[in-house]
């Protein structure tokens, strides 16, 4: 275990999201920051808009970063790591190229990165660190001395992010009526992406059928299963499902949706399904609204009792599994040998994403990686 209170070379640590809309008037701008460049008409964004202002206009993610910042500093105060903690998004305010340059104005030169996605993939990570080049370039533009940043790893199978999930399984099918407990089916979800995305998710040796981005989240949902067996008793039947697909409908993307899925199940006779959300950090909008509104709305059509188990979010453990990461990373890159912390049949993931991982669809700079240009 490293010196948990030593996270040299580091001397920051930056929260990475994707951001979201904090009133109406932020909705549409939101959506055009989110598509920019895909041609996608207004009329259309009114469309998915409508998602928002269901709630207000108001995603909740801002405030669940909030949250999360809290625990992270809470955290790290109680185990005296002096490492202080700094938030940007992609898409809204705090933007990421702002943050940065704050970091750079408060004197900030080695940057550890937190990204609020667990998975391999484009959009899970490659995109992120896209954004970071891009940031990057802006400072340079402005003359200023760009920080080293380096991004954790992915966190999927680690314990800290697991067993909040685990947790928040049991707690459901326990609040499910007794007599249909027992033959509940666990529907695993995660945000569908399109196929070939998928196919070429994680480095190049994992490419292929699904790609990283499947098998990451088949080894969670097993995990996941294996714990509930064996604090239940009671070995349930599960599938891993998709959610939140978006884009024309001539692409493929991957199946089964958690709507259709409920059909499925339905009519094969479950007499009840928890939906646990193992693709988000935290419950925003699309937990919110894809699976508390729409899947919920289906059940309830269909007279199938469902719950939806919780998220990590800002669990006292997923903030100790940062550390931890943090910790983990900082001895790596002080050439110190560590054991890194991981469960499942695919250990501990790649520190520094390998050329050809989780590559674009057209070829631009990313930060963070084997192929940095801000090495």
């Amino acid at each position: 275990m490293p010196d948990a209170r030593d996270a040299t070379p580091y001397d920051a640590l930056l929260l990475l999201s994707f951001g979201g809309p904090e009133g109406p008037d932020d909705v549409i701008p939101f959506l055009e920051n989110v598509t920019r460049g895909r041609g996608i008409p207004t009329e259309r964004l009114k469309e998915v808009g409508e998602h928002y202002f269901l709630f207000g206009g108001v995603s909740p993610i801002n405030d669940q970063n909030r949250a999360l910042l809290d625990a992270l500093r809470k955290d790290f105060a109680e185990h005296g790591l002096d490492l202080p903690i700094y938030w940007g998004n992609r898409n809204w305010a705090p933007y990421l190229t702002d943050t940065l340059r704050e970091m750079v104005a408060d004197g900030r030169r080695r940057i550890i990165v937190l990204a609020t996605s667990a998975y391999a993939s484009y959009s899970g990570c490659r995109q992120y660190r896209e954004n970071l080049a891009d940031s990057l370039a802006a400072l340079e533009a402005e003359g200023l001395e760009l920080p080293k940043v380096d991004k954790l790893r992915h966190y999927f199978n680690h314990p800290g992010f697991l067993e909040p999930m685990i947790d928040g399984v049991v707690e459901s099918l326990a609040d499910l009526p007794e007599d249909v407990r027992d033959g509940a089916h666990i529907a695993f979800s995660t945000h569908s992406i399109p196929t070939a995305a998928a196919d070429s998710s994680g480095p190049v040796e994992e490419q292929g059928d699904g790609g990283a981005y499947v098998e990451q989240h088949l080894d969670v949902a097993q995990l996941i299963a294996d714990a509930v067996r064996e604090r239940t008793g009671v070995d349930h039947p599960w599938q891993l499902v998709y959610q939140s697909r978006s884009g024309a409908p001539h692409i493929p993307w991957l199946e089964p949706d958690i709507c259709d899925h409920l059909e499925e199940r339905q009519a094969a006779g479950a007499p009840a399904v928890v939906i646990a959300p193992i693709g988000f950090v935290s419950d925003h909008m699309e937990v919110l609204y894809d699976l508390d509104t729409e899947a919920k709305a289906k059940a309830a059509e269909l007279g199938l009792p469902m719950r939806r188990s919780a998220t990590v979010g800002d669990d006292p453990r997923f903030a100790a599994a940062i550390r931890d990461l943090v910790l983990e990373r900082a001895a790596v890159e002080r050439g110190q040998e560590v054991t890194p912390c991981a469960l499942g049949a695919l250990g501990a993931d790649h520190n520094l994403c390998p050329i050809g991982c989780c590559p674009a669809r057209a070829p631009k700079p990313a930060a963070a990686g084997a192929d940095s240009p801000y090495a």
